[in-house]
């Protein structure tokens, strides 16, 4: 598969899978966190599909596309851990979380999420749902929407 395919194929599953998720969580109350702003298009997908939801998002730099760019109060800027630990002891109420950080590199990147998995499990409510490029630890892995192929995209129960 060229690069080109694998990444519309990731893309189409990432926007497939939290479309789904949208629907799943729209009787629960909560927050949703973007780990991992990049570009924007996530974040901005999010804004489209969960208009009525507060959108935290977090980075190490903010380098998005001007079009979408988060509201300073939600854009948490810094490394992952300190981030986390931030909205742990502020109580924030995921409900949703879509996990996209790493630097291509999939021992790193696997080992990563690993190491952040009980930092992410801190802010989850029980019950919500995540929504991962990469394999995450300590929560319910879930089957993922029958459009997605298996293993394109990671889903997961707190």
């Amino acid at each position: 598969m060229s690069r080109l395919d694998s990444m519309l194929r990731r893309l189409t599953a990432q926007r497939d899978g939290l479309n789904w998720a949208a629907q799943q969580i729209a009787d629960m109350p909560g927050e949703v966190l973007d780990m991992g702003l990049g570009n924007g298009r996530t974040y901005d997908h999010l804004r489209e599909i969960l208009p009525d939801r507060r959108i935290r998002v977090m980075d190490r730099v903010l380098q998005c596309h001007p079009s979408c760019t988060p509201p300073e109060a939600d854009f948490l800027m810094g490394e992952a851990e300190p981030m986390l630990e931030r909205l742990a002891a502020e109580g924030a109420p995921i409900v949703l979380a879509h996990y996209d950080f790493g630097m291509g590199i999939k021992a790193d990147d696997v080992a990563e999420a690993a190491r952040l998995s009980p930092l992410i499990a801190r802010v989850m409510v029980p019950g919500g749902l995540i929504i991962s490029g990469q394999p995450l630890v300590g929560f319910t892995a879930i089957a993922a929407p029958d459009s997605i192929p298996p293993e394109r995209y990671l889903f997961y129960r707190a």
